[in-house]
């Protein structure tokens, strides 16, 4: 049976490591940690002015690994439980299973990975950082971020990187339209938490006063979505675009804000900024749209071949891109082909525009000039060859093979042109045929068959 600890502020050190002891305090939470330690810390004070006892180093230590401990694993055998490699197959079929979606359950992640490996805190951190770099959203049942994936570490820009948003992204010309914008939300100063508490329940409350405070709420983090949109430059958008796309998932951000779950709004809003202007992005970047999946994988893929490059030297080759993608080297190729920009037919060559692209481009299913050469000279061949017939036999031969509209007709057809019967079509036919068999004239096709 699990004995209870009670530890307070009267409790000498010597009390509270014998209770850890003999305790089982595996259920100890990562944050717990701290405040044992702080509490050991304040009575060490008064024991060593009562008792002149102090807490050691070691005795210390002896705490923080008992904190440490999982839940459903003894002390002698915290650590050498763990299997890292099977712990790291079943991430990699995890995010494999996960990857097309593109999104996961947080309390699937915790169902399928978290408690059969019995991870603490730190490594649960760990764990929803690798998913989120592979390309997969943590969210909860109703598909909003999840808290343990706002919980983790985060890009958030400092203070100093908002105060700086006011300036536009190196390389983009300013224009007035653009000034005047990073000029308006400059004037309008940030929030600190508490502040953000009193406007969200101004907000919860409604009316009037509700609209004014989603209002200050958005204006205030306007800095925000101009510093998240200068990572997105380049990408196929203009940046007041970027901009754009992000205000709207800021005020998506301030809709669904919940200042009870005890998170800063900053952190809250970048992962909806983040995913309005990436959608965007997918959606309107590109001449011929790319899933949202699909870009993602794009992106990873390049991503691995930049550094390829670093490490070879030179290009990688599909298969060296699909071993580190765990893809075919068809895969990457046709990712590769997908990832390709589309290029105008009319994209002007040289420095005069009378020239264009597609001027320069082989038409494949054209016929070459040589072959239209051929033809013609073949028809007026037929042509000189024909008129050696009668003309009942002449036209008998061109509606029976089409040489005047590519259209063959049987003999029943033709003999209704003529008014006679089939067989005597047959025979005028055969008749022809003989002619044209002739060396006198057969000589002057036979250039034009091929061996």
């Amino acid at each position: 049976m699990t004995k209870k600890i009670v530890v307070s502020e009267k409790n000498t050190v010597a009390e509270i490591q014998e209770a850890l002891t003999e305790a089982d305090v595996s259920f100890l939470k990562k944050d717990k940690k701290a405040v044992l330690l702080r509490l050991a810390q304040k009575n060490n004070q008064k024991a060593d002015r009562a008792e002149k006892k102090t807490l050691t180093a070691a005795d210390k230590n002896k705490i923080v690994k008992i904190a440490d401990q999982p839940a459903n694993m003894n002390q002698d055998h915290a650590s050498a439980d763990f299997d890292e490699k099977a712990y790291d197959k079943a991430l990699k079929a995890f995010i494999k299973k996960n990857k097309k979606a593109g999104q996961v359950v947080y309390d699937d992640l915790e169902e399928k990975m978290a408690k059969p490996f019995s991870l603490d805190a730190d490594q649960i951190d760990k764990l929803i950082e690798k998913v989120e770099d592979a390309g997969i959203s943590i969210v909860d049942e109703d598909g909003n971020p999840s808290e343990k994936s706002l919980n983790t570490k985060t890009n958030n820009p400092s203070k100093e990187e908002l105060s700086a948003a006011s300036s536009a992204p190196k390389g983009v010309k300013i224009n007035d339209p653009v000034r005047m914008y990073l000029k308006e939300i400059g004037r309008v100063s940030l929030l600190n938490a508490t502040q953000e508490v009193e406007i969200a329940k101004r907000i919860e409350k409604g009316g009037a006063d509700g609209q004014r405070a989603r209002q200050e709420l958005a204006e205030a983090n306007l800095r925000l979505v101009v510093s998240i949109a200068k990572r997105y430059v380049g990408r196929g958008m203009h940046f007041l675009d970027l901009i754009q796309e992000g205000n709207m998932g800021l005020m998506k951000a301030v809709e669904k804000f919940d200042y009870t779950k005890g998170f800063k709004f900053s952190t809250y809003a970048t992962w909806w900024i983040r995913q309005a202007i990436t959608r965007a992005i997918a959606d309107q970047a590109r001449t011929i749209r790319i899933p949202v999946h699909m870009v993602e994988t794009i992106n990873k893929l390049i991503r691995i071949q930049r550094t390829l490059i670093q490490d070879l030297g030179r290009d990688p080759m599909p298969e060296e891109i699909g071993a580190e993608m765990e893809l075919t080297a068809d895969k990457v190729r046709e990712i590769q082909k997908i990832a390709q920009e589309p290029v105008s037919l009319e994209t002007p060559i040289g420095e005069e525009d009378d020239s264009h692209l597609g001027d320069f481009i082989e038409d494949n299913e054209g016929e070459s000039p040589i072959e239209s050469t051929s033809d013609q000279m073949l028809k007026d061949q037929l042509e000189e060859v024909l008129g050696t017939l009668t003309e009942r036999e002449e036209n008998v031969l061109r509606l029976r093979f089409g040489l005047e509209d590519g259209k063959t007709r049987t003999l029943e057809e033709v003999g209704r042109v003529f008014g006679v019967t089939r067989e005597r079509i047959r025979q005028i036919e055969a008749k022809a045929l003989r002619k044209l068999r002739h060396p006198s004239r057969s000589k002057q096709l036979k250039d034009f068959m091929e061996e």
